[in-house]
């Protein structure tokens, strides 16, 4: 014999399953807010070694924009640092390999303003505790997300320098991101390529000398310290970092090194252009100037 179900139990079933079903989707509400679109992560897992580790993260990019916004973050042990793309005296700049990513056209690597350390092994220049790297993501397809691999070949040092590798991978798309803050930060470090008339920056040979000696001259602001660093046309350049120099007018700094470690056929006296970063506690710009 089968027994009707009464309705009432039917309508306290009905409000139970609806109750359930409005939860589940209330919390992917609030994961998933409408108009945003979904993003797997913000970061990558830390890729760890025993002094430094490395990830990916994402930053916020909007739709309709050519470029995705994202970072190298890598954090220190206390007392260690890793290297500027220009290292100085001694250490390894980092090697960044994106070759096994997906829907990447380009990926542009950005190197916020360096600190110059100064140890028995001579003058460095580079990054202590931690950096973000920004990077710049140009897509294929600008309607399909990336995925981005990295695979990253760096050093640390404390008194000695120790090779560290680190891989990560991680989907870029648009919509907002927890570590946006971050990387806006790091941004905000990147020097800022000005002309040299702009930055009030010359520089010249002063003398005949088989390698000569080059006088920079630029404005600064008084009573703040200034870094300044120097590169030439190639990686394969290694010139001295240049170190400053009495005699400057208020509001001007002198500084000076000698044209030495060129690539081999290269003639000192001869013309080429050189890059200068210039900073100082609260701004850092980029000269490209030729040197006749």
């Amino acid at each position: 014999m089968r027994f009707p179900i009464r309705s009432s139990v039917m309508d306290g079933m009905h409000k139970i399953t609806y109750a359930a079903l409005f939860s589940v989707l209330a919390a992917c509400a609030a994961i998933m807010p409408f108009g945003s679109p979904a993003r797997a992560a913000d970061a990558s897992a830390w890729s760890n070694d025993s002094r430094s580790a490395i990830r990916l993260i994402a930053g916020a990019s909007k739709s309709g924009t050519a470029y995705l916004r994202a970072g190298i973050e890598i954090k220190l042990q206390p007392g260690w640092k890793t290297y500027w793309r220009y290292p100085g005296d001694s250490g390894v700049p980092p090697r960044f390999d994106f070759s096994g990513s997906e829907n990447l056209s380009r990926a542009k690597v950005l190197y916020p303003a360096p600190h110059l350390f100064t140890d028995e092994a001579g003058n460095s220049i580079g990054y202590k505790d931690s950096v973000i790297f920004p990077l710049q993501i140009l897509r294929k397809d600008p309607n399909k997300p990336v995925m981005l691999r990295l695979k990253l070949d760096y050093a640390v040092c404390e008194k000695l320098c120790i090779p560290a590798e680190g891989r990560a991978e991680l989907t870029l798309n648009v919509g907002g991101s927890a570590q946006d803050a971050a990387l806006t930060a790091s941004e905000a470090h990147v020097p800022k390529q000005v002309t040299a008339a702009l930055a009030g920056l010359t520089a010249r040979r002063v003398n005949n000398a088989p390698k000569p000696l080059v006088a920079v001259d630029l404005a600064a602001n008084a009573g703040k310290p200034v870094a300044l660093f120097v590169e030439g046309p190639g990686p394969e350049w290694a010139l001295p970092i240049p170190q400053p120099a009495q005699g400057a007018p208020a509001g001007r700094r002198h500084f000076g090194f000698v044209l030495d470690g060129l690539p081999p056929g290269v003639d000192p006296k001869s013309q080429f252009e050189l890059t200068f970063t210039v900073v100082e506690s609260d701004r850092a710009i980029e000269v490209t100037t030729h040197l006749d």
